[in-house]
């Protein structure tokens, strides 16, 4: 016997139980159901948020009004209308529009805006694609402009991001790197945040740092890094966490490594971490709350130790 394709929740409250409707309302938007009628609201029946649709039976029920729960089946022609009740269309054309206001006034914002900005138009394409049940071509035009601008930010504010260099990774003594000084450029983000951490937890406990707006700022003895001509920087396909991993026998700590898997997708692309997109949202925080760099390294740090720590008991 062929599953139902939609389930509906049929439902009919007192009117004097307006904190009850209140509620139930609220609750019923948030699946992204479609109305059919008054009080008939229906979900398809393999969407997650299905299982809402019993639960405020049971709550409705609970207050003294009607509901019930059913499966529901529909022919060709109205399976087409019931199905455009969950059309998404609008909601992403809003979203292109924002995507392409944010995206004319992109180098005004600088960096830290934009990226707050990214950061919330892609929350907003989630909230859309988890009750898009029928994508389309909408979809597609949306996650491509979004795509775009990600990558016209990344453009606008590389802001002298290394290029890969050729030289081969050495083994170092750390002891050899005890109590100096570390260059890199200012307004850090993802990898030298992460460097930064790495640099004062496991290689230079008394480190100090200078942020320089050039390569050729940096101090004299400093050691540089996260930079065109910098002691450590890119390599091959390593970003420069991976780089200063290998340098200091660090590439055996699985838990070192996950982070760095992180920072490389975050820094470069490549292959999803599942914890990436939490790091970035966590960091875009301490960069929003923030006032100087040596703050955000130190905040970023408590973000890396709980993660150092989460990885290591996994």
């Amino acid at each position: 016997m062929q599953s139902p394709a939609f389930v509906a929740l049929l439902l009919s409250l007192p009117a004097r139980h307006s904190t009850v409707r209140m509620r139930v309302w609220r609750s019923l938007k948030g699946t992204g159901c479609g109305v059919l009628r008054d009080g008939v609201y229906v979900l398809p029946s393999q969407a997650g948020q299905a299982a809402v649709l019993r639960e405020l039976e049971a709550e409705v029920k609970a207050a003294g009004g009607f509901a019930m729960t059913a499966g529901m089946t529909f022919g060709t022609a109205e399976l087409e209308r019931v199905r455009k009740l969950f059309d998404r269309a609008e909601a992403y054309g809003a979203l292109v529009g924002e995507i392409g206001r944010v995206r004319a006034g992109l180098r005004r914002l600088g960096e830290g805006k934009a990226g707050t900005a990214i950061e919330r138009l892609r929350r907003s394409l989630a909230d859309i694609t988890a009750v898009d049940f029928f994508p389309g071509e909408a979809s597609v035009q949306a996650k491509a402009a979004l795509s775009a601008l990600e990558a016209e930010a990344r453009e606008a504010f590389a802001g002298g991001e290394p290029q890969a260099s050729r030289t081969r990774v050495r083994k170092l003594d750390p002891a050899k790197y005890r109590g100096r000084t570390w260059a890199t450029r200012k307004s850090p983000w993802v990898d030298r945040l992460a460097c930064g951490w790495l640099i004062r937890r496991f290689i230079d406990r008394d480190a100090k740092f200078a942020w320089i707006e050039r390569p050729r700022d940096c101090p004299k003895r400093a050691i540089g890094f996260d930079f065109d001509g910098a002691t450590f920087t890119h390599a091959g396909h390593r970003v420069t966490f991976e780089v200063l991993l290998e340098s200091f026998g660090l590439a055996q700590d699985v838990a070192l490594a996950s982070i760095g898997a992180a920072v490389h997708f975050l820094d470069v692309g490549g292959i999803s971490v599942p914890d990436a997109k939490g790091l970035e949202t966590l960091l875009t925080g301490i960069r929003e709350k923030t006032r100087t760099d040596d703050e955000m390294l130190r905040e970023a740090g408590k973000i890396f130790d709980l993660l150092y720590a989460a990885y290591v008991r996994r």
